[in-house]
């Protein structure tokens, strides 16, 4: 038997020894880890829990989890060319909460009007006071009541907002015979809000300032907004926060910018919802902290306008800081709606309109509007105008001024429509076979139908008589023997039938607020309290008697008469456009009214008369270097007790109409002298026409 030694045997236990240790350190090692991880954690629990337990459960106590409704950005205005009129702005603002400051409210408020001057923040304050002694009233006219004049002729008194609140706290009996001094109204103050001093000074009227519009709201006087101060830097509200205020509160906001000073009355404005409203928009599932349109378009297209409310719950500590932050539902931003207005004309006619007013020398107003065939309104006026960057600070003035800048007198204004409404008659008897085209009245000058009542033409007080003419002459020299014998003959019935037809007495559809005005007849009369006599046809066939006419009534009955007969509803609505412009919602789609069936040669020759008009002598110094030519017919209403009211209506271009407009001048004398007025609105439509016709607007966004 041979003898060996294996030397591999020994390696292998040699190996496997080494292993072993190497195992035993690793799992050492991994022990000593866990080990010193596991003491790190106790560690870090027995801090919390233990050394610093009572601190964070008082944190946790007064941390603060609540819900925040986020409107929805509104969606933008724009004009039929995609120019933007009303916008947005992002920015913070200070608003205050009296219920929360409880007794120390004039405290609270001094300390932040003394932050304001140190930071140089201007705040809303429109208390009619100096701001310096001698204390003396800002205003002297309208400053606790106001004087106003209804549509029926009728005076009232009415107390301003300062008369309201003066009334509601007793510091006078009436508003209409108030005479407290500025220093008297300002110590009745100080002793119903309980400001202690011995002597008004600088700061306690701005504090009474302040109170005033706080207590403005608190008394529902007005339902505007209270922001005390807009635009304000992060100095200030850092500041503010470090303070620690009750009641006073920074929040995010957006407003609406005005990127135009022209069509206020059309815009119209937003304020927070009211009392009155609430029911309404609670129902539509609105926050009660929600801004909605108050009137004009931003009432109008409220629900394209406005998109939905998001809600985020915040997680603050007992400092108010945010710790956390989650949306529940995010806002989703409003629809952006596009107007037929021409922003670019609307501003041109508004100062036309402002220019012949002032010339005037009176405090009378005007109106001017203009539609395209299918009733879309390219521009629509009226003056005296207001800013709606300023309206909330001047709202008392504006409220209480005699010229009535807040009314619209293009959709709200009733005139007579004088020999405007000529036409009307005109048609009635051409389309009632009582004339053609070629039949002739004789104007003497004095119509002697009826044996006691001899109503005379224009002509016969300047010493002459039109002769004989027919229905297009009679037009074109706006013959009033020739309308007073066919409207006699046609008869008050007949006439109160086309009169309506063409939309006259009678709303027009226009998304705005407007009256109706009264087509003159018998049942007019009765309801007036008066008889009606068969003489008054004459004046009615004219445009006088109890004819009572809006501008916007007045151009869509022109546009009527000239596309052949087809009433269509007016409407400032062209579109409405997604938030982000890439998609049309709605289009606005022509709403056809009524049709008159009028033959076209009696319809030639109603616009041969207008197109003879514009050719006259007095006219064609203002149409020849149009480049388009025109029809037109002027009126002259009498006004008792005052001087005429003008008005105008034109459409153009003659042969192949495309708009239509109508002019009205309280006081304004003959209906001719706003002829240039007219020139200048269709040059100016025109030329723009020329230049942005042939180019495609659709989802062009300017500014």
């Amino acid at each position: 038997m041979s003898r060996f030694i294996d030397f591999n045997a020994n390696n292998k236990d040699t190996h496997t020894e080494d292993e072993g240790h190497r195992l035993r350190v690793r799992s050492t090692l991994l022990m000593v880890f866990f080990a010193c991880l596991l003491l790190g954690f106790f560690s870090i629990l027995y801090r919390l829990q233990v050394v610093q337990g009572a601190q964070w459960r008082a944190n946790a106590n007064h941390n603060i989890t609540q819900s925040e409704t986020v409107n929805g950005v509104r969606g933008e205005i724009l004009d039929r060319y995609g120019q933007v009129l009303v916008s947005n702005q992002l920015g913070y603002s200070v608003q205050l909460d009296t219920s929360l400051m409880g007794d120390n409210t004039n405290q609270i408020l001094s300390q932040l009007l003394e932050l304001c001057q140190k930071e140089g923040v201007e705040w809303t304050d429109n208390l009619p006071i100096s701001k310096e002694a001698p204390w003396t009233y800002t205003k002297t006219e309208n400053l606790f009541a106001y004087i106003s004049e209804g549509e029926d002729g009728e005076t009232e008194t009415l107390p301003t907002q300062l008369g309201k609140l003066a009334e509601e706290y007793g510091w006078v009996k009436s508003a209409a015979t108030a005479n407290l001094t500025a220093q008297e109204l300002m110590e009745a103050m100080c002793e119903t809000f309980s400001v202690e001093t011995e002597q008004l000074t600088p700061q306690v009227r701005e504090l009474l300032g302040v109170l005033y519009e706080v207590s403005l709201r608190q008394k529902q006087i007005t339902y505007n907004t209270y922001t005390f101060a807009s635009d304000v830097s992060i100095s200030f509200i850092t500041q503010v926060k470090e303070l620690g205020l009750p009641g006073v509160s920074i929040v995010s906001s957006t407003s609406r910018v005005y990127n135009t000073t022209s069509a206020a009355h059309v815009l119209g404005r937003v304020g927070l919802i009211s009392a009155e409203e609430w029911p309404t928009y609670q129902s539509q599932g609105y926050p009660m902290n929600a801004y909605v349109g108050k009137d004009g378009v931003e009432l109008a297209f409220e629900s394209y306008l406005h998109g939905s409310s998001g809600t985020r719950l915040l997680e603050t500590d007992e400092n108010g800081a945010i710790i956390s932050q989650q949306w529940q539902t995010e806002p989703q931003p409003g629809n952006h709606v596009v107007l037929t207005l021409d922003s670019a004309l609307q501003a041109h006619t508004e100062q036309l309109l402002a220019d012949f007013v002032q010339k005037l020398d009176t405090s009378a107003g005007a109106a001017a509007v203009m539609l395209d065939m299918s009733g879309g309104v390219l521009a629509l006026a009226s003056y005296p105008t207001y800013d709606l960057a300023t309206y909330t600070e001047n709202y008392n003035d504006l409220l209480a001024d005699p010229a009535k800048p807040l009314l619209n007198r293009a959709t709200q204004g009733i005139y007579a429509p004088g020999s405007t409404f000529k036409m009307v008659t005109a048609v009635a008897g051409l389309s009632e076979g009582l004339i053609t085209p070629d039949s002739t009245t004789y104007c003497s000058g004095i119509y002697t139908y009826y044996p006691d009542y001899h109503p005379r033409c224009w002509i016969y007080n300047q010493g002459g008589s039109h002769g004989t003419e027919n229905v297009s002459e009679a037009i074109k020299d706006s013959c009033n023997i020739f309308f007073y014998d066919l409207g006699r003959r046609v008869g008050i019935d007949k006439l109160v039938e086309y009169a309506t037809a063409f939309g006259l007495g009678d709303y027009t559809g226009i998304e705005l607020p407007e009256s109706k005005g009264t087509v003159a007849g018998p049942e007019t009369t009765e309801k007036l309290g008066d008889t009606w006599y068969a003489g008054q046809t004459l004046s009615a066939a004219i445009g006088q008697d109890n004819n009572q006419f809006t501008p916007i009534q007045l151009a869509n009955y022109v546009a009527t008469l000239v596309n052949g007969g087809n009433r269509y509803e007016t409407h400032l609505l062209k579109e409405v456009k997604s938030s982000d412009y890439t998609q049309v919602v709605y289009e606005y789609e022509p709403q056809l009214k009524a049709t008159i069936d009028i033959d076209p040669d009696d319809l030639a020759a109603v616009k041969q008369g207008m197109y003879d008009l514009s050719q006259t002598a007095s006219m064609a110094q203002y149409f020849a270097d149009l480049p388009v030519t025109v029809g037109c017919k002027t009126g002259t209403a009498e006004v008792l007790g005052s001087d005429a009211n003008a008005t105008f209506v034109c459409f153009a271009p003659y042969d192949d109409p495309q708009v239509a407009l109508c002019l009205v001048a309280e006081k304004g004398s003959a209906g001719g002298n706003l002829a240039a007025l007219a020139a200048s609105m269709l040059r100016e439509y025109f030329a723009a026409e020329d230049t942005l016709g042939v180019t495609d607007q659709e989802n062009t966004l300017l500014h």
